[in-house]
């Protein structure tokens, strides 16, 4: 059985690279989530050339650099950062420490890549809006659910095709394995992690943006609780909220930590979304009991009900896309606002959360 716990999350795609070797430089500066890789592979595929990597623990280091074995080991962070020929640094750094990495890029005149959640705390936001603004550089963040499925990106070929009409409503679930073994003792400290909604609450918030239309929302109802994980009081095992774009559309979505084991990987993330004309359903990485791989996507219509089996088959166009907004100062990608907007949303959904406990007992944070 193929089981593990999405910690290290690494998608490999087509090589679809939009660049030559040595045109777009970026380095890896922070690995503290397995992440890193997912991104990195995106980025070389794309036609990024891996140049440095960085990080305290030499451990983290050596088994980087065991993956990328072109890469140079750096001797501080400084080094990448005046280093000319980086363009963008890519970052999985404790998520509470993101945000000043990205500022430091920024100062040096690199685009940061970093992965979700971007920020803890909505004053950070506010100094990466400020930073941006400043520098006209790029802040875009690693919401993989969305950019590295390849179900998820049919998903928005098939509504930008007009295939279920205008989107009412974007139901979405996030579950994962907690794996608490194998995780770091900061994976379940509040301050260092944000909460369960700042976490992977991120991956839904922005793909209701994106598959809505929508430039913005209001959170209507957030809950949050720890069921299940009692030695660890400040980590959250369970999440939900309703939000309400600018345009009219919902969206529901629920988050946890309680993966069964019997489960053959990392947790069973589905997204449904209705239209006005028919429907979508996302099954990203499995179909259980049916079909171990993922990138399964289901579509019935005024037409027709199809089933896709999409692995292998769609790619990634979000890295080289990247990769060109960051040569060209376009926004092709995924814009700067919508980027930041998503992780605005699910700041405030954590801030304003109802806490439950397993005695089903109701308290404000």
């Amino acid at each position: 059985m193929k089981r593990n716990d999405g910690m290290n999350y690494a998608p490999k795609g087509k090589s679809a690279p939009v660049v030559t070797d040595g045109q777009f430089i970026i380095a890896a500066i922070g690995l503290d989530h397995g992440h890193i890789y997912g991104m990195c592979n995106g980025l070389i595929e794309a036609g990024a050339t891996l140049k440095w990597v960085y990080d305290k623990d030499s451990k983290k280091v050596a088994e980087f650099c065991k993956t990328y074995p072109q890469v140079q080991p750096a001797q501080s962070e400084k080094e990448i950062l005046e280093d000319p020929d980086v363009k963008l640094v890519a970052g999985a750094t404790i998520t509470s420490k993101r945000c000043d990495l990205g500022l430091r890029a920024l100062d040096y005149g690199k685009h940061y890549f970093t992965d979700k959640s971007p920020f803890t705390t909505l004053e950070q936001l506010e100094l990466a809006r400020k930073k941006t603004a400043e520098t006209g550089l790029k802040w875009a963040v690693y919401y993989s659910e969305r950019l590295h499925v390849e179900s998820a990106v049919f998903a928005g070929q098939l509504i930008e095709q007009g295939a279920i009409g205008k989107v009412v409503q974007v139901l979405g679930t996030g579950p994962h394995r907690s794996s608490v073994e194998s995780r770091p003792s900061w994976f379940f400290e509040r301050e260092y992690y944000g909460g369960i909604l700042c976490d992977i609450g991120s991956h839904q918030i922005e793909q209701f943006l994106f598959y809505s239309g929508a430039k913005d929302a209001k959170v209507v109802h957030s809950k949050i609780g720890n069921y299940k994980h009692h030695q660890y009081p400040e980590f959250e095992d369970f999440g939900d909220a309703t939000l309400i774009a600018d345009n009219g559309a919902t969206n529901y979505f629920r988050v946890d930590w309680l993966t069964p084991d019997g489960l053959k990987t990392w947790g069973d993330g589905r997204t449904m979304i209705l239209g006005t004309d028919g429907y979508i359903e996302i099954r990203k990485y499995i179909d259980i009991a049916r079909d171990e791989d993922g990138d399964h996507l289901y579509l019935v219509n005024h037409d027709r009900e199809q089933h896709f089996s999409l692995n292998g088959k769609v790619g990634f166009p979000y890295f080289g896309e990247l990769i060109l907004d960051c040569l060209n100062d376009t926004e092709n990608a995924m814009t700067q606002e919508h980027t930041f907007k998503a992780a605005e949303l699910c700041l405030i959904a954590q801030r304003d959360a109802i806490y439950v406990n397993d005695e089903f007992k109701v308290t404000r944070v």
